[in-house]
């Protein structure tokens, strides 16, 4: 699927809205604007996300951690976050229900080498309070090895 077209300038600067099927079907943005290089993904919890019990389903959160941990590997190689990083591994810790509201999601190497990075993931509330962690192993890959 093409890249979506990303505002160079203005309120949507550094953001990333609609690149892919999954990201438009749940609606996070990835936000690659702060100046600390880290990523950052955000959802508006509607109904649409929520499980049986009321709070957010915990696939989207697993999802959420998977893409901004890749977008945090992306943007050690590409400023644009765009250069693939693939899930090898990954482990998900539900620490708290996430209820309607906004949540962001933020990745940060813990390590690695050239094409193998080691990736934690923190999803937090509008207050701040840790819901889930998340580390893994994401892997570099070509543009063509994903195209074969």
């Amino acid at each position: 699927m093409p890249s979506a077209p990303q505002p160079e300038t203005g309120p949507d600067a550094g953001l990333i809205i609609g690149e892919t099927g999954a990201q438009s079907l749940v609606g996070y943005v990835v936000d690659i604007s702060h100046p600390d290089g880290r990523a950052r993904t955000h959802l508006d919890i509607g109904p649409q996300h929520l499980n049986r019990h009321g709070v957010l389903h915990g696939g989207i959160i697993a999802m959420i951690l998977d893409n901004v941990c890749g977008v945090a590997g992306s943007l050690s190689v590409d400023a644009s976050g765009k250069a693939p990083f693939l899930s090898l591994s990954m482990t998900t810790q539900f620490l708290a229900p996430a209820l309607p509201g906004r949540v962001t999601a933020m990745g940060t190497i813990a390590g690695g080498g050239r094409s193998t990075l080691f990736i934690e993931g923190e999803l937090r509330d509008a207050e701040g309070k840790l819901l889930a962690t998340s580390s893994g192993v994401y892997k570099r890959v070509s543009q063509e090895k994903l195209k074969k």
